[in-house]
């Protein structure tokens, strides 16, 4: 599956951070029945990669990538444990070196025109804008559509389920990110049924 499609299969793609390793597989098993198949599970924790390898075995319908990869070291892990993507908070030579020679498809984050322009170059043409809201939000994603109608993002930062409409509404938009999926209480308490009501409002996102 190539990094569009996956962007394409669900409007929302939730930022997952793992405090509890027990947590990661009923959580995507809520997202899931909620109808967000595709799932961002970070390394800003130390269960990141076992929740990813956990989630790839034993949840069905899921496409569980990784996200915060900041290392080059990090994406030969990410596909050890079954991870579909990738996706970073920005680009360096050594990130895109690293998603070449892994064959590990990246969203890479880029935040103005000259990270895009630079990220094109490196063979990039779908991109995280990160963060979206203190880099210009809509604003941003409407100028960057004129110079560069070939890149298509996935905006993520600040964006919650008022506002997603009118990203998911732009042409160079296919999906968001958001962490409001997995609102902390609701972790705590196994409150699976709250998490597949977001999940099921969120995949009602998408303009028809």
């Amino acid at each position: 599956m190539n990094l569009i499609d996956i962007m394409r299969a669900s409007p929302v793609i939730p930022v997952i951070a793992i405090e509890e390793l027990p947590q990661a597989v009923p959580l995507a098993q809520a997202l899931v029945a909620g109808g967000i198949r595709v799932l961002e599970v970070t390394l800003r924790t130390v269960h990141g990669l076992a929740a990813i390898r956990a989630i790839n075995e034993q949840v069905p319908g899921a496409i569980v990538g990784v996200g915060t990869l900041t290392r080059a070291e990090e994406f030969g892990l990410a596909l050890d444990a079954g991870a579909a993507f990738g996706v970073s908070p920005g680009l360096t030579p050594a990130l895109a070196e690293a998603a070449r020679t892994s064959g590990l498809p990246l969203l890479p984050g880029v935040m103005t025109p000259s990270e895009v322009l630079a990220a094109r170059e490196h063979g990039f043409e779908q991109m995280k804008l990160f963060p979206a809201m203190q880099a210009g939000g809509l604003g941003m994603l409407k100028a960057l559509a004129g110079p560069l109608p070939d890149v298509t993002f996935c905006p993520t930062g600040g964006i919650s389920l008022e506002t997603a409409p009118q990203f998911l509404a732009l042409d160079n938009v296919a999906c968001v990110g958001g962490s409001w999926l997995t609102p902390k209480d609701a972790l705590r308490n196994g409150d699976w049924a709250a998490i597949t009501a977001l999940a099921r409002s969120a995949s009602a996102l998408r303009p028809s």
